[in-house]
């Protein structure tokens, strides 16, 4: 879920309201709070309590919640995942280190020390396009079976290492594999993945929904129809643009939707308004505005 803040860079909190309305009545099962969508690292600390609170209060027990951690000091993350799980999260999101670039085994030790110190069920997070290093699935086997570790989300742009890793991984019992790849999750679903975390469900989690649904019945064909609507609606906000300015689109489409405002924090820009006249042209050519 995007973080919704105002012109002048403060959490718009009714804006966030109105976000997570939409998504629960798009069907998603659960709201994934802080994560890279989220601008998580721009996010003020002070600001990051008050964004889990607000959505445990909205969703109010109509589907899981999540929010993540992106500390690279093991005491830090434990502090916050716990704080966040006595609020009444179900899992903590928490991604590797990424300031000293470490090695397998030393991420082995780190996650393995913050598993011990949590208070609840944790999700680890492989992105590298962010922390610039890989979590080597080896390492995910190792750890798999801590009674804390509850799966991975994976937003690795790699359909080699998804499918080895959904393979080996798919029938662990009490651990789930999300993917976050926007091309790869249909393909991964088929193959077994347990759900999907796309950015482009902020904007149609009913199509998200329904990629989900049809891969669970094996309807291939359905599956193929919903997964050309969600890429061509990602291109939307992401073709021609970083991780980054892509956020930037992302809110501008959801502007025009009137969800919230399409502010990003820094260092991350707003779009201009050209830029954004350009994206609302292309979303009535794909019929996702009138």
């Amino acid at each position: 879920m995007v973080t919704p803040v105002t012109a002048r860079g403060c959490l718009d909190e009714s804006a966030a309201c109105r976000v997570i309305e939409f998504l629960l009545q798009g069907g998603v099962e659960g709201v994934f709070v802080l994560g890279t969508t989220g601008e998580a690292a721009s996010v003020p600390r002070a600001d990051r309590l008050r964004v889990v609170d607000l959505t445990l209060k909205q969703v109010n027990g109509r589907a899981l919640v999540y929010a993540g951690v992106n500390d690279n000091c093991l005491a830090d993350a434990v502090e916050a995942g716990n704080q966040y799980l006595r609020a009444g999260i179900d899992a903590v999101v928490t991604l590797p280190p990424s300031y000293f670039p470490i090695q397998p085994k030393e991420m082995f030790g780190y996650f393995e020390k913050l598993l011990d110190q949590m208070q609840g069920p944790v999700i680890l997070y492989n992105i590298p396009s962010t922390t610039h290093v890989s979590i080597p699935i080896d390492v995910l086997e190792k750890l798999a079976g801590h009674p804390r570790l509850a799966g991975v989300k994976d937003s690795e742009n790699n359909a080699a290492r998804l499918e080895e890793l959904v393979n080996k991984l798919r029938d662990r019992d009490n651990f789930s594999i999300f993917i976050g790849v926007g091309a790869l999750m249909a393909k991964m679903l088929l193959l077994g993945a347990d759900g999907i975390v796309p950015s482009v469900g902020n904007l149609v989690p009913d199509l998200c929904h329904q990629l989900y649904e049809s891969a669970r019945a094996g309807d291939r064909a359905r599956v193929a129809d919903m997964e050309k609507k969600l890429i061509e609606t990602a291109m939307l906000y992401q073709h021609g643009r970083t991780l980054g300015q892509s956020l930037g689109a992302l809110k501008a489409a959801m502007n025009f939707r009137r969800l919230c405002e399409p502010t990003v924090l820094p260092p991350l820009l707003t779009l201009n308004e050209n830029e954004r006249e350009s994206i609302r042209q292309e979303m009535v050519r794909l019929g996702i505005l009138e």
